[in-house]
């Protein structure tokens, strides 16, 4: 089995860091398209072209399914592709549902997301569903894809970033914090500075996992990530030596993430 992941950067690397632990006997093709990133900021007309392009190149490299691991090209492109592709594909959307079903008493939750995925009808329509009680809010974060693309994670500019934005919100009021982008995974241990402790920060990666793994008729396995075989490619050019080696601190950090946030 052969899996196309991609996301307009770094930030899918976090959606095949949980591939490569739940799904370890596929290959894998990743795709960054750090050459138009960040999607966030892109029209509606950009994105699906970025995006049908790249599943005709992972399609032309073998993938058996693709999955989009950005939830702003989700949103804007995968009803589009799936009519225009015979594969599988999987896209991702923030994990509101699991954060509204565990919420209790009069607390809120957050989803932090892009501008795009927060203007599109998909996560509206996916609050009118489940979102009965009026408990979410939203909050635009575009900034943070920017400071990921950099391998700015723990600086004190972040740190201002974050702050401004928070300014505007209790963080006191929230039972989760949903990451609506996969760029923002790597900043979890600044957002539990400004939380509090049994604030549950949940994504959509493990889930998006999980829905590839039932599309394509495997068994989710637990364990650690193992030297699966991948394929990383940057805007259509094969990954030279010194992306791959960002990358690989990408993987360290998730690892290390893992073991903190008890994920």
């Amino acid at each position: 089995m052969k899996i196309g992941i991609f996301d307009s950067g770094i930030g899918g690397i976090s959606v095949l860091h949980e591939a490569l632990i739940h799904l370890p006997d596929a290959e894998y093709i990743f795709y960054a398209d750090t050459d138009h990133v960040p999607y966030g900021l892109k029209t509606k007309e950009e994105i699906l072209g970025f995006s049908r392009d790249i599943v005709k190149f992972l399609t032309d490299k073998g993938a058996d399914a693709v999955l989009i691991a950005c939830n702003t090209a989700t949103a804007v492109a995968a009803d589009r592709l799936r009519h225009e592709f015979t594969i599988p594909i999987i896209g991702m959307e923030p994990a509101v549902k699991p954060a509204v079903k565990q919420n209790t008493g009069d607390k809120r939750i957050l989803v932090m997301a892009t501008p795009v995925t927060i203007r599109e009808n998909k996560l509206h329509k996916l609050l009118d569903t489940v979102d009965k009680d009026h408990a979410v809010d939203l909050l635009e974060m575009p900034e943070l894809v920017k400071f990921a693309e950099a391998g700015c994670f723990d600086s004190d500019e972040v740190r201002t970033y974050l702050t401004e934005r928070y300014s505007t919100i209790d963080t006191g009021r929230y039972s989760a914090l949903v990451l609506g982008c996969t760029h923002f995974n790597y900043f979890i241990p600044l957002y539990k500075e400004f939380f509090p402790e049994d604030t549950a920060i949940i994504d959509g990666n493990m889930g998006t996992v999980r829905q590839l793994a039932r599309i394509m008729g495997e068994e989710v396995t637990e364990g650690q990530m193992i030297n699966s075989y991948v394929n990383y490619y940057v805007s259509g050019r094969p990954a030279d030596e010194k992306t791959l080696a960002l990358i690989q601190k990408l993987h360290e950090r998730l690892d290390m993430i893992k073991e903190i946030a008890g994920r």
